[in-house]
């Protein structure tokens, strides 16, 4: 049990905001670390607790620059949790704005993790510069076009108008990030006030609609049609367009808007390896895409360049709700596929049969 003095028990106290406890209990050093490296002061700042953070600067003279051990400083803790008041007197002793915490985040970027709006003019107007990239090569508009917040990123353009303009390592841009995750109100800010390369690709050939796509986002992929002039057809670096990629992650009312909106045949196939949607289903294992893709008229008998049709994708990869769905389905010369089933079937109540022996031994 933690006695007066522990570490553990002063950090309790600091969460919980129990000054007058605390100040009966430090002892020499107010600063005593925690086990990753935390001061009182990150705890206090973490936890908003600007009456405990101001006692353990004016009354212990503890540094606001401390690190732990992935170097955040109490600015880093306070930005990030979205505690105004402490962010405020920490700049306002003159905490460094743009200090860096592991993997080169700064508490701008940290605050852009949070929907608070008045933190983030509080670092910029306190100098911080949210054109600064982490090791990921993400500056804060970014950061702060994933989390969708349409007013903080409007603020981010009024005050740095070219921070759109930026790419992370592997080239995807803010466009990319908002799209991927669904942020629409984001999207539309970003099509009205900044001038994204129409179909612009990261690394991969990935494009902001195949983002919205194979996430699901039917709402953000429509957008970027109507206002980007997206093309629904563009293929990535291995030749799989939106449709493909709907369903290698199972989206099946992605994969409805494409085929029966737009008109994207269904067994059109990625150029690289000649595979359809429907291969790319059954070798994720996705039962539900494969019955959706049948359903618009994707044919079970397709074959690709080595000559495999679904269902050999399916069995290799030992999922066999979809190679038993697919040998439902109007397969032909499916004989020795059946027998590739069957043994699979086999060894699945083998290993099962062993499983039930362990348990009962």
């Amino acid at each position: 049990m933690a006695g007066p003095g522990d570490p553990r028990r002063l950090c309790r106290l600091v969460q919980e905001g129990r000054l007058r406890a605390l100040q009966g209990e430090l002892r020499t050093d107010g600063g005593c670390p925690g086990p990753a490296g935390d001061t009182l002061l990150h705890c206090a700042a973490r936890h908003g607790r600007l009456d405990v953070l101001a006692y353990l600067v004016e009354a212990w003279g503890l540094d606001i620059e401390a690190a732990n051990r992935d170097y955040k400083r109490p600015l880093h803790e306070a930005a990030s949790m979205g505690h105004r008041d402490c962010v405020r007197y920490l700049l306002g002793r003159g905490a460094a704005v743009d200090c860096l915490k592991k993997a080169d985040w700064t508490p701008l970027m940290m605050a852009c993790t949070r929907k608070n709006l008045e933190v983030i003019q509080d670092l910029v107007e306190h100098g911080a510069n949210p054109l600064l990239k982490n090791k990921d090569g993400w500056n804060s508009f970014h950061i702060a076009s994933r989390e969708g917040d349409p007013l903080i990123l409007q603020y981010l353009l009024t005050v740095y108008p070219d921070a759109w303009k930026t790419e992370s390592k592997i080239r995807r841009t803010p466009l990319h990030t908002a799209a991927m995750h669904g942020c629409l109100e984001a999207v539309k800010v970003l099509l009205e006030r900044c001038h994204y390369e129409r179909d612009c690709r990261d690394n991969c050939g990935v494009t902001p609609f195949m983002d919205a796509v194979q996430c699901g986002h039917v709402s953000v992929a429509r957008l970027l049609l109507e206002k980007h002039e997206a093309c629904f057809s563009a293929e990535d670096s291995l030749g799989a367009q939106a449709l493909h990629r709907a369903a290698v992650t199972g989206q099946d009312e992605a994969i409805r808007f494409l085929v029966s909106d737009l008109g994207i045949d269904v067994d059109v196939r990625a150029t690289s390896a000649h595979l359809t949607a429907l291969h790319y289903a059954a070798k994720e294992g996705h039962t539900s895409t494969i019955q959706t893709l049948l359903s618009l008229g994707a044919n079970v008998n397709a074959k690709d360049e080595r000559n495999r049709s679904a269902l050999h994708l399916a069995c290799a990869g030992q999922h066999l709700a979809c190679a038993e769905f697919l040998l439902q389905s109007g397969l032909k010369d499916s004989a020795d596929i059946t027998g590739t089933l069957a043994q699979q079937l086999t060894k699945r109540a083998e290993v099962l049969q062993g499983f039930s022996h362990s348990e009962m031994a």
